[in-house]
């Protein structure tokens, strides 16, 4: 089942001579339990693509829509509490973690759910139930300063999963781990797609990474340049 849907996407940064086209006619479907790698060199329009598809960047022009639900059409937002649906339908993996680091690693996987009324001994149980899932529950205690690189980056994938999140974005969750660590956490990334039938969109610059995805989309110069399926592989 199709989670979301982008037709004719453009990004345009500035005007007149020193207008600059980040994305250029963009057309890409995903659907629930997809695993879709954006590859392409740096300034190809990667970030700025997943950015759009987060809901924090408005497009120039294009339609996006989001299980179910347009989202953007034309040239803007189309009156949808954008806010909320970040909140309870994404989740964002950052290369560099951005986890509170006054808080433990279970108390930086609460902070989310806090934010969406949950609380108490339900919260308590979920956020333990992320960290068992990503293999941490030992570390629950530990603030982030004391965790390892790859140990940081499962509390950020678990914060992520805190929402029962339909789609999942992660801006190069691999660049600051070493070659090991970074495909652990590819595979925790392919079982979180199937098993929770999340739709998962990784932006990387290592093709070593993308074993197994559904889709691979090459950009080059804010276009697709060359897009191969599953089926291709």
């Amino acid at each position: 089942m199709e989670i979301l849907r982008i037709e004719g996407l453009a990004k345009i940064f500035g005007s007149g001579h020193i207008q600059v086209r980040a994305l250029e006619d963009i057309n890409l479907s995903v659907s629930k339990g997809d695993l879709v790698a954006l590859l392409g060199p740096s300034g190809s329009g990667k970030t700025t693509l997943l950015l759009c598809i987060s809901l924090i960047l408005e497009p120039t022009m294009g339609k996006i829509v989001f299980d179910g639900q347009t989202i953007f059409q034309k040239n803007g937002w189309a009156g949808v509490d954008m806010r909320r649906v970040r909140r309870e339908k994404i989740g964002f993996i950052f290369q560099s973690h951005n986890l509170i680091p006054f808080l433990t690693a279970r108390q930086n996987v609460l902070f989310p759910l806090d934010l969406v009324g949950m609380n108490g001994e339900q919260a308590e149980s979920r956020a333990r139930e992320l960290l068992e899932y990503m293999e941490i529950a030992d570390r629950a205690d530990y603030l982030p300063s004391l965790l390892s690189g790859g140990e940081q980056q499962r509390v950020a994938i678990a914060r992520a999963l805190a929402n029962n999140a339909k789609l999942i974005l992660a801006d190069e969750p691999t660049a600051a781990l070493d070659t090991t660590r970074g495909k652990r956490v590819m595979e925790l990334l392919k079982k979180i797609a199937k098993e929770n039938q999340s739709a998962v969109i990784v932006v990387t610059h290592d093709v070593r990474m993308i074993e197994g995805f559904d889709q691979v989309i090459h950009l080059k110069d804010g276009r697709i340049e060359t897009e191969k399926t599953n089926a291709q592989n």
